[in-house]
């Protein structure tokens, strides 16, 4: 069998292909131009059973006449292709183009279940993106050294009412809490970019006082307003596709969170992939960061 990889940006693309290799499977990769690592190219000179083909991200017919012409009957898509590239300069091709006019909405669910369906027609399933790679997924509980704390708990309970909501209408998979109040939203930008936000915020209350977070031992926890300890809240949607769009949190996401000052992280348990899972929860330790997997 050959499985096609339609690899968008960072490690998910290259851990699936290690993933399918380890199976047995040739993998016909298809990467994307304006997102894919070139690592790709180095992996394809290196194992015969990995072809790799470049495309631009408007290209949907030469990307189903890429697999057809590689007999590839199944596909997975992995890595993330930004949400603003849909209002970049990419053009699309003519199948695209008549894809995006017959849209009612632009938003991801919409786009890349329009794609799945064309894909379908044309003979090549897009299976889940965790098919090969079940041992990722977060289990249910506290997953670091550190548990949240009843402060914690409460931002974790009062984010995860935000977050389903939010997520709900397909905006954004990632809420930031502090105090029981939003102080920040994932729209388009990702996960670490919201984060980031949210500290900067942060950072200008008060006259502009850092963030504090948990290492820093030396430094005074007393704050005149909103208490300054950031939770990060990330779910998936209530009705997930799990062929595209699953949450990953990696080491990535951790560095954004000390430096914004945030203190704990929630995600949910079987739904979300768990990235250079070591260097994650070794990081997260050493820095006093408390997660946590919890129920659907």
């Amino acid at each position: 069998m050959k499985l096609g990889l339609i690899a968008g940006n960072g490690r998910f693309p290259f851990l699936l292909l290690d993933a399918a290799r380890a199976q047995g499977l040739a993998v016909v990769v298809a990467a994307i131009k304006e997102e894919t690592d070139p690592e790709m190219n180095r992996r394809a000179e290196s194992d015969a059973g990995v072809r790799v083909y470049w495309l631009s991200l408007g290209e949907l017919s030469r990307l189903i006449e890429t697999f057809q012409k590689e007999g590839v009957r199944k596909a997975v898509m992995a890595g993330q292709v930004k949400h603003k590239q849909i209002f970049s300069s990419i053009r699309p091709d003519w199948r695209l183009a008549k894809l995006l006019l017959n849209l009612r909405t632009r938003n991801t669910d919409m786009l890349l279940g329009a794609v799945a369906k064309v894909l379908a027609d044309e003979g090549v399933e897009l299976i889940s993106s965790t098919s090969f790679l079940e041992p990722l997924l977060a289990q249910e509980g506290v997953l670091t050294e550190r548990a949240p704390d009843e402060e914690e708990r409460r931002n974790i309970e009062y984010g995860l009412n935000v977050a389903r909501a939010v997520a709900g209408f397909d905006i954004g998979q990632t809420v930031v809490v502090a105090a029981q109040a939003c102080v920040a939203v994932e729209a388009m930008e990702g996960t670490d970019a919201t984060i980031d936000r949210a500290g900067r915020l942060m950072q200008t209350l008060d006259g502009g006082e850092p963030a504090i977070h948990p290492s820093d031992k030396n430094l005074s926890l007393e704050t005149p307003t909103l208490d300054r300890k950031l939770t990060v809240v990330k779910i998936a949607k209530p009705n997930q596709d799990m062929r595209f769009d699953v949450p990953v949190i990696g080491l990535a996401t951790v560095e954004a969170m000390i430096a914004a000052g945030a203190s704990c992280l929630s995600v949910e348990a079987g739904r979300t992939l768990l990235f250079d899972r070591d260097g994650l929860f070794r990081r997260a330790n050493e820095t006093g960061i408390a997660i946590v997997a919890v129920p659907r």
